[in-house]
């Protein structure tokens, strides 16, 4: 039988198949009606160790995280932005990522293992775009222009950002979408 943070729902319309997925703090798994009871139990501990490796592989390492920034770099700002180091941390409460172009640091909030990929790239070119521009003036999103989920990216952050709570930021000077870029 499940156990009290595993939730099996049976349902007569399915035949054949099982899928599982995560609310919470527990999972909820779901097969068909028919299946015994031992049938139950391993699709459970099928599904269980499923979700479990597809979450391991979603969790980047600080080191995978930096060869990501770094192969950005290269297709997106000509290899210019070369940082020292590229690391989670866990202490960000209000901002995404930071970076300090003077040591060539980027940090990016943990909270942020679990965005789609073409949100966390985004973050991580606007890092790396500050090492070689300060600020957010109309030279600065000329450098992120070629990306192209640039707006979704944004769009998402603010949807984000929005749902946890957190103070919505402002459209900073030279912003795609505010007429200063040419």
């Amino acid at each position: 039988m499940a156990s009290p943070d595993v939730e099996v729902r049976r349902s007569r319309r399915r035949r054949r198949t099982v899928s599982a997925y995560r609310d919470g703090g527990r999972t909820v798994v779901l097969i068909p009606a028919s299946f015994s009871a031992a049938e139950e139990a391993r699709w459970v501990e099928r599904m269980l160790a499923r979700l479990e490796r597809g979450e391991s592989r979603r969790t980047l390492s600080d080191q995978a995280l930096a060869e990501r920034a770094a192969r950005l770099s290269v297709r997106y700002l000509g290899g210019h932005a070369r940082p020292e180091s590229v690391r989670w941390v866990s202490t960000m409460g209000k901002r995404w990522a930071s970076c300090t172009p003077a040591d060539g640091s980027i940090r990016v909030s943990d909270r942020l293992q679990e965005v789609p990929d073409h949100v966390l790239d985004y973050v991580l070119l606007h890092e790396l775009a500050h090492l070689l521009v300060t600020g957010h003036g109309p030279a600065f999103w000329r450098l992120l222009a070629s990306y192209p989920r640039l707006e979704r990216s944004r769009g998402f952050l603010d949807g984000l950002a929005h749902a946890s709570g957190m103070p919505s930021s402002e459209e900073p000077e030279g912003a795609p979408g505010d007429g200063d870029e040419g």
